[in-house]
């Protein structure tokens, strides 16, 4: 018997419903790329798109995103709401904000809210989140700030748009005290244009339906979601599970340390990161909000993998951190590149999970690499760029890693085509690099080597974020660990965290590490190796120090 909820909508109705939502936020997505000026957005990905419902209630998400702007969205609509609340809204209005604390946790990430009125209210939302070419301050993005205010510009949740007036004052704004004010503002307006394309879709849906707003079908989404996860919850091992993580730090500080209390019930999970070490006076600081995000991110990709997320998931989800840890900066720690210890939230997860849920963790992966390069092209172009690359992929306890895939983020590399066009430095080299995958039952990914060349005939400045140097991506259940990144500039090893100002035909070389691998070697057969070994992902001689009894029989 078909499940009714209350009003006319059964769960087949409720389904068709969602999907088409669900379809609403890919539309934005896709509006949003195909308007943006920047690179990070237009081919890396650096950006969400969400839907929420007239209570402010996360509705869907786009299926392109990352998961720590989807995860930071809720947060975010509840800060701007708080200082300008709903009552204060007006059809036409957008807000924005990057404010670190009520956005995504750095001042790069721009945050665009468009208030949905149908019928003459507010019957939802739509929020865009994407990262920006420059936002002032000192030298730029990076992890060297030594506070907030070094990073650029905080603005806190203001109109851009007045029932449908743009703001003068915030244009100015930004041509005053950004660098690349086509860049900006092409990105912001491109925001703008995917929440109006939201907010359109929103009330087509109510017109055809003939609805006064989107409340009835959210709880209808809501009150399944619900009901799947609790049944999920079921299969999942009740307790307190930890973990302790050390993780390479900064100058002075060479690890840092985290840990979790990772405690599930019947009520989902709760996250306890007392113990993790304290902030550093270097950008890499993570705002509670970050971290919240990439709770969310685990809880959903081991209990709800293949439910579209939405409010009823981040419910599941609870956490606490002790001000001023690592993983709780506040106010005004620098933040910059928050991302290279707040993506160290998962491996660490993953680890105090590791027994309970051995069948859905994954081994650590490689991370990211990125690099952000600012400069003039030689067509007399400025830019301020990042180009990502990903280690290798952490093994699952059934499945291979995957090779230069990113996670837990899933930030694009984009083509090295494009790349050249912009900014006028070249790839030299760009191809997997074997043996670097952890050995186990089901092995590690492979990372990737790159050397780029500063071809400009000018001073580019770039900055460095990056980890793996000296701590691997560990394996899991007697799975072997990845091998470590290496970066250099013009031979020389560098500083994973450094800025340094590349001279006209300078070369940064970087060897990207791999994934942990997952199971006992011994246990890996030899099918898979022979596979291994004439895609060219391994050699032989690593073979035969990693896999010494089956080489015996290849």
């Amino acid at each position: 018997m078909t499940e009714t909820f209350a009003g006319h909508f059964d769960a087949v109705d409720i389904g068709i419903l969602w999907s088409r939502i669900v379809s609403i936020a890919d539309e934005m997505a896709s509006a949003l790329v195909r308007t943006s000026f920047s690179t990070m957005v237009r081919e890396s990905g650096d950006f969400s798109v969400m839907l929420f419902d007239g209570q402010a209630r996360f509705l869907a998400q786009g299926a392109v995103g990352v998961p720590s702007f989807t995860g930071t969205g809720p947060s975010t609509i509840k800060g701007i709401l708080d200082i300008i609340p709903a009552s204060d809204l007006r059809d036409g209005d957008v807000v924005i904000t990057n404010d670190p604390w009520i956005g995504t946790g750095h001042v790069y990430d721009i945050n665009v809210l468009k208030p949905v009125f149908h019928k003459g209210r507010i019957v939802g939302y739509c929020l865009t989140v994407s990262h920006l070419a420059d936002v002032g301050g000192g030298p730029g993005y990076g992890a060297d700030a030594r506070d907030v205010y070094e990073e650029g510009f905080s603005l806190p949740p203001i109109k851009l748009f007045q029932e449908g007036v743009l703001n003068s004052f915030v244009v100015d704004f930004f041509k005053r005290n950004v660098r690349f004010e086509d860049l900006v503002l092409g990105d912001l307006y491109s925001n703008v244009a995917s929440c109006n394309v939201g907010a359109q879709g929103l009330c087509d849906i109510l017109a055809e339906y003939a609805l006064d707003d989107v409340a009835e079908v959210a709880d209808g989404i809501f009150a399944l979601t619900h009901s799947a996860i609790t049944e999920q919850l079921k299969t999942v091992p009740k307790g307190t599970f930890e973990a302790v993580l050390p993780v390479e730090g900064v100058n002075g500080v060479p690890e840092i340390r985290l840990q979790v209390a990772v405690t599930v019930d019947e009520g989902g999970f709760h996250y306890d990161f007392t113990g993790t070490g304290p902030i550093v006076n270097r950008g890499v600081n993570v705002p509670i909000c970050y971290t919240r995000a990439y709770c969310y991110f685990c809880f959903k990709v081991l209990v709800a993998p293949d439910i579209p997320n939405n409010q009823a998931v981040i419910d599941f989800v609870t956490l606490a951190a002790p001000d001023n840890c690592i993983l709780n900066a506040l106010r005004p720690n620098p933040t910059g590149a928050r991302h290279i210890f707040g993506h160290y939230v998962a491996p660490l997860v993953f680890g105090a999970l590791a027994e309970a849920l051995p069948g859905e963790v994954q081994a650590d992966s490689g991370m990211i690499f990125q690099v952000n390069l600012r400069g003039r092209s030689q067509l007399g172009r400025d830019f301020s760029y990042i180009y990502f690359t990903p280690g290798g992929y952490g093994a699952f306890s059934d499945l291979d890693g995957r090779s230069a895939l990113p996670g837990p983020s899933n930030m694009i590399g984009g083509p090295v085509e494009v790349w050249e066009e912009d900014t006028g430095c070249f790839f030299l080299r760009k191809e997997l690099l074997p043996d670097t995958g952890g050995a186990g039952e089901f092995q590690g990914g492979n990372g990737q080597i790159f050397a780029l060349r500063n071809d400009t005939g000018r001073v580019v400045n770039g900055a460095f974020m990056a980890s793996r140097t000296r701590l691997a991506a560990r394996g899991f259940r007697g799975g072997s660990p990845g091998a470590h990144r290496r970066i250099a500039v013009d031979g020389v090893l560098t500083d994973p965290k450094a800025r340094v100002e590349l001279a006209p035909g300078a070369v940064i070389e970087v060897e990207d590490s791999g994934g942990g691998g997952f199971g006992d070697p011994a246990a890996r057969s030899p099918e898979r190796i022979r596979s291994d070994l004439r895609r060219g992902l391994v050699s032989r001689d690593w073979v035969d120090r990693n896999y010494p009894a089956q080489a015996r029989d290849l």
